[in-house]
C-alpha cells in the first residue's frame, strides 16, 4: 500500500506540475470523473437513474487512490468500481483537467491586460493570426493589425494584451499591434520616469503605421517631460519607433489651458493664434501661410490628430499676409484722399514710370526740346542756327571744290577714267578701221 500510496501520490503530483494547476484541481477533476463513470456504470447494467442522482457525491484517497460513491452516508460504490472508473473516467478527467489548465493560463493573461508581451506569429486562418505567447495563443484580428505591417510565420514581435474574450473555441486572449495604449506601454518599457511616476502620458493619438501624437505631463518639478520621453540624443523615442516600424512620434507637454494644449498639439507649425468657441467646443485657429502647411499636414492628418488629441474641433484659417505701407501709398493718399487704395497707388506708381522714363532720356535722342517762354531768347536761339546751317553748307561746298580741283589736275592715265572721256559711237567704229588698215598695208 505504501508503494500504491507513493505512485498515487507522485501521479498527482505530477500532473498538477504539468496543467499549472494546483493538486486539489486534480483531485476535483477525478471526483467529477468517477460521478460520471458511475452514473454511466448503472446505464450500461440497465438500472434506473435515481431521480436525486444529483446528491450523490463521490471521494477519493489522495493516499492510496481509492475512490468510493456516496448516497447521502451510504457507500454505494459497486464491486470494482475503480477498474471501472479508470477505464470510463478518463476523457471526463482529462477534460476537466484542460479547463481548469486554461482558466489558471486566463487568470494569469487578465492580470497583463494593458502590458507589452512578447510572441511570435504562429499560424494564419484567412486574415486572423494566431501568436504563440508561451503558455497562451493569442489572437491578432484584422483590426488590431497596422495596414503597414507584413506578418510571416515565426516572426517576433511585441504585442499589447488587449482582453479576454469568450469566443468560438473558448476563452481567448486577444492581441493587438493598432492600439495606441501600445505605444503607451512601450514607453513604459523604456522610461524610468513613467514606472517612478514622476511623469505620465496623459493622452495618447494615434493612427496606426503612419503617426502618433502624445501629450505627457510631470508632476515633479525639474522633470522634463518631453525631455523624459525623448531620451539623451533621442534613444529612448527611438526605441519605441523601430518597434513601431518607424512610425513617426510627436511628444508634446500637456496643460489644462485649452488654447495652450491646442497650438502645441498642431506641432510642427508654429506661431498659432487661438481663439475659442467654449459653448460649441471649437477652436479656431491662425495661422502664418507660411505654417499653413505643416499645421494640416498630409491628407489633413496632423490637424486630425491634434483634434483627437485635445478633443476640439479645430478650424484652421490662414492668416492674411501683413500690409506695407509704401512710398507710393503715401503719396496717393495725399493727393486725393477720396480715391481707393488700390486706384491711388495704381496713378502713383504710373507717375514714377514716367519720371523713370523721362530721367533715363536725358541727353539722348528721346530728350524733348525745352520749352522757352522768352520771345528774344528763342529769337536769338533761331538766328545761331541758322548761323551754323550756313557755316556746315558753305564748309560742304569748299570741301566738292577742292575735290573736283584735285581731279582736274590729274592726268586722265593716271585717274583711270580714259574709257569714260571716249565717245560710244568712235567706240564702235574703231574695230571696222583697224581691220581696213590691216588690208591696205598687205
Amino acid at each position: 500500500m505504501a508503494q500504491a500510496r507513493t505512485e498515487f501520490a507522485a501521479a498527482l503530483n505530477q500532473i498538477a506540475s504539468e496543467k499549472g494547476v494546483d493538486v486539489s484541481v486534480v483531485l476535483e477533476a477525478i471526483k467529477a470523473a468517477a460521478l460520471a463513470a458511475y452514473k454511466k456504470d448503472l446505464m450500461l447494467r440497465n438500472q434506473p437513474i435515481p431521480e436525486d442522482f444529483e446528491e450523490f457525491t463521490s471521494e477519493v484517497n489522495s493516499a492510496s487512490g481509492e475512490i468510493s460513491i456516496f448516497h447521502g452516508k451510504d457507500n454505494v460504490t459497486p464491486p470494482g468500481f475503480a477498474r471501472i472508473a479508470a477505464s470510463i473516467a478518463k476523457q471526463v478527467i482529462m477534460q476537466r483537467l484542460n479547463e481548469a489548465e486554461r482558466s489558471t493560463i486566463l487568470a494569469e493573461y487578465e492580470s497583463k491586460i494593458g502590458t507589452v508581451i512578447s510572441g511570435s506569429i504562429q499560424r494564419q486562418e484567412g486574415n486572423t493570426f494566431f501568436v504563440d505567447l508561451g503558455r497562451a495563443e493569442g489572437v491578432l484580428l484584422p483590426s488590431e493589425q497596422v495596414h503597414t505591417e507584413m506578418y510571416h510565420q515565426n516572426q517576433r514581435l511585441k504585442f499589447l494584451v488587449k482582453e479576454i474574450r469568450e469566443g468560438g473555441r473558448g476563452s481567448e486572449v486577444l492581441v493587438s499591434r493598432a492600439d495606441p495604449n501600445l505605444v503607451k506601454a512601450l514607453f513604459a518599457l523604456e522610461v524610468p520616469e513613467i514606472q517612478s511616476g514622476a511623469v505620465e502620458i496623459k493622452i495618447i493619438a494615434r493612427e496606426a503605421g503612419s503617426r502618433t501624437k502624445i501629450a505627457a505631463f510631470s508632476s515633479e518639478d525639474g522633470v522634463d517631460p518631453v525631455g523624459s520621453l525623448v531620451g539623451q540624443k533621442g534613444v529612448r523615442v527611438q526605441a519605441v519607433i523601430s518597434e513601431l516600424g518607424e512610425e513617426k512620434i510627436d511628444i508634446i507637454s500637456y496643460s489644462d489651458d485649452p488654447a495652450r494644449f491646442i497650438a502645441q498639439a498642431l506641432s510642427p507649425a508654429k506661431d498659432i493664434q487661438v481663439r475659442l468657441n467654449e459653448k460649441d467646443k471649437i477652436a479656431t485657429v491662425t495661422v502664418p501661410q507660411s505654417q499653413l502647411s505643416l499645421a494640416i499636414g498630409k491628407g489633413g492628418q496632423n490637424v486630425r490628430l491634434a483634434a483627437k488629441l485635445t478633443g476640439w474641433k479645430i478650424d484652421i484659417v490662414g492668416a492674411e499676409e501683413p500690409e506695407v505701407t509704401s512710398a507710393e501709398e503715401e503719396k496717393a493718399e495725399a493727393t486725393d484722399p477720396d480715391k481707393t487704395i488700390g486706384e491711388a497707388v495704381a496713378e502713383a506708381v504710373e507717375e514714377n514710370i514716367t519720371e523713370a522714363m523721362q530721367d533715363e532720356s536725358k541727353g539722348g535722342e528721346l530728350q524733348e526740346e525745352p520749352i522757352v517762354d522768352d520771345p528774344q531768347a528763342a529769337a536769338d536761339a533761331e538766328a545761331d542756327i541758322e548761323e551754323e546751317d550756313q557755316k556746315s553748307g558753305e564748309t560742304e561746298k569748299e570741301k566738292l571744290n577742292e575735290e573736283q580741283g584735285s581731279m582736274a589736275e590729274t592726268p586722265k592715265e593716271e585717274r583711270g577714267d580714259t574709257i569714260g572721256d571716249r565717245d560710244p559711237l568712235e567706240e564702235e567704229k574703231a574695230p571696222a578701221q583697224e581691220a581696213d588698215q590691216g588690208k591696205s598695208s598687205k
